[in-house]
């Protein structure tokens, strides 16, 4: 099942409203699929748009921070412009990095960085380059800074369905993968996904939560303590959530790691957004939840876990159409975009 199997359309105008806990800031994008925020920037978010572009909103008032649209293939739903990751010294180097899918179709990270409030085209600097020729589905997408300070990226198993070469479980190639770059030189730090649409790291214990895109029957979240140690291996093509799907493929390099929490496709729903755990003020009783969702449907969810295991899973009132990300911001508010152009955030 693809990341985003619906159709795109870019809003503009309108009230703003409230989708449940999740109220309406900002509308008008063209194809969001990313927020974020440096922490020297409180009062700034940006806004990640799938054809090329990352939008700086402050204010109420919008500018182009990047602009890179010829650089990016986006003709298929699942590329584009995916993520951007500001470093965690920005307010002193003002460097960050993006992750897109190139006019070949290959995944691409570049870095650059910015001078009074706008990217600096000519600092752009490769740091990794993985073919993806052969489909331009499962391109993964998500850059963030983990709390050992280094750089990870998530990449797709290489699309087409049932993962034909058995890249995801091939700890000779990068695809399928969770990479940690380590100086000049990315590392493999997990493996066996199919596309893992949004990771992330919780903010108080650095505990690493991830929504991994299924096949035709179940989506998972994923789950690593920052205390685990060693190579884990999330299961993908072997196993679609909890179930085997070609158990043949398991790469016995690592520890498996099986899902702390998997839904199925019923009810029209059909591919995670992975979030973040909640670690703002603005809604007391949320703290500690990590919040996910579900593209299709638009239905999000959260629940804690504790000891390993998922615990009081709850759907959460209201739904968010085309829901493609979650972000974080510097006081740990949640936010959501959706690619019908929206902009929101959990208010309570």
């Amino acid at each position: 099942m693809a990341v985003f199997a619906g159709i795109f359309s870019s809003a503009s105008g309108g009230p703003r409203r409230l989708e449940g806990n999740f109220r309406q800031i900002a509308t008008g994008f063209d194809n969001p699929v990313y927020v974020a925020q440096p922490a020297s920037e409180p009062r700034t978010l940006y806004v990640v748009e799938r054809p090329g572009r990352i939008v700086a909103l402050a204010g109420g008032k919008r500018r182009t921070f990047l602009d890179i649209h010829g650089r990016v293939e986006s003709g298929s739903s699942e590329q584009g412009l995916l993520s951007v990751a500001f470093s965690p010294a920005y307010a002193k180097n003002h460097r960050f990095y993006v992750y897109y899918t190139n006019r070949d179709g290959n995944i691409e990270i570049d870095t650059l960085v910015s001078r009074r409030g706008r990217a600096v085209s000519s600092s752009r600097r490769r740091l990794l380059l993985v073919d993806h020729r052969a489909n331009d589905n499962h391109n993964g997408g998500q850059l963030q800074f983990g709390p050992d300070g280094r750089l990870y990226a998530g990449t797709g198993d290489g699309g087409s369905g049932g993962d034909p070469p058995n890249n995801s479980q091939n700890l000779s190639r990068r695809l399928g993968k969770l990479l940690r770059l380590n100086g000049n030189r990315w590392q493999v730090f997990a493996y066996g996904f199919r596309n893992p649409w949004r990771f992330s790291f919780d903010r108080a214990n650095g505990d690493l939560y991830i929504g991994d895109v299924g096949e035709g029957a179940w989506e998972e979240i994923d789950y690593r303590p920052r205390s685990a140690t060693g190579l884990a291996n999330y299961g993908w093509s072997a196993y679609e959530g909890l179930v085997s799907y070609k158990p043949s493929r398991l790469n016995h390099a690592g520890a498996l790691v099986k899902p702390v929490q998997a839904y199925s496709h019923n009810g029209g729903h059909c591919s995670v957004t992975g979030g973040y755990v909640y670690r703002g003020s603005a809604v007391p009783s949320a703290r500690g939840r990590y919040f996910y969702g579900d593209y299709c449907t638009g239905e999000i969810w959260s629940l804690r876990v504790s000891g390993g295991r998922a615990l009081d899973n709850r759907r959460e009132p209201g739904r968010i159409g085309s829901l493609s990300s979650f972000g974080q911001g510097v006081n740990g508010s949640l936010y959501a975009v959706s690619l019908n152009g929206g902009l929101y955030r959990l208010s309570g």
